[in-house]
């Protein structure tokens, strides 16, 4: 709930400081192999059978891609290679002998933030795969003169679940605390000196990605 005052906090049980980036790490390990998503296009070589080889195979939106012969792959959270492995023991078993097949990404689907609130041009923006709180923030064109720095809340969902963390801007421009890194699907809310606002847009967008509950106090 929202009280007429004139100044404005968090929920108490909202990661801050040290705490916030146990939820929105500075530092995510970089993948040795890519995880193939949703929408992705993929290649399918089988030496010597044009009729199973494909130049185009794309991930529908259940993570699924349709192989002629053996029908129906789950492709998504899998790397190429796993994906080719199961083709060929399919092929093998029924229809081929000793297939050799290659699997590769021709087109990997691009990775989005929402960078919203006080910013110059509040949006959805393209990230490559290694982006900061920073430089999401950068591609709004910045905070607005009338920013709340200390008040920057990233919101992120993995496998359902649901997490938020609120940063200093301040103290991250001035490298007293680390950039955290941004993941394809994070929602970036920057703050409002304004209460009013700030938080109006915060309970539209909270429900929404099921974070948290928001409360205001004196």
């Amino acid at each position: 709930m929202l009280c007429g005052c004139s100044t404005t906090t968090y929920n108490p049980d909202l990661p801050t400081g040290a705490a916030a980036y146990d939820t929105i790490p500075a530092i995510v390990p970089a993948p040795t192999t890519y995880a193939i998503r949703a929408k992705d296009v993929l290649t399918l070589r089988v030496f010597g059978e044009p009729e199973v080889s494909q130049d185009e195979l794309r991930v529908d939106d259940a993570g699924l891609i349709q192989v002629p012969l053996i029908g129906t792959v789950k492709a998504a959270g899998r790397d190429a290679q796993e994906i080719g492995s199961e083709i060929t023991g399919k092929l093998a078993q029924s229809y081929l002998r000793n297939p050799q097949v290659a699997v590769s990404v021709k087109q990997a689907t691009p990775s989005f933030v929402s960078v919203e609130g006080e910013v110059e041009k509040p949006g959805v923006y393209e990230i490559d795969g290694r982006s900061t709180l920073l430089s999401a923030i950068a591609r709004a064109e910045s905070p607005t003169a009338s920013a709340k720095l200390t008040e920057v809340v990233v919101f992120r969902t993995i496998d359902q679940k649901s997490m938020v963390a609120r940063f200093d801007l301040k103290r991250i421009r001035t490298g007293i605390d680390p950039d955290p890194m941004i993941l394809d699907g994070d929602v970036v809310m920057v703050g409002y000196s304004t209460t009013r606002g700030f938080w109006q847009d915060l309970l539209k967008t909270a429900p929404l990605l099921n974070a948290f509950s928001l409360a205001a106090t004196r």
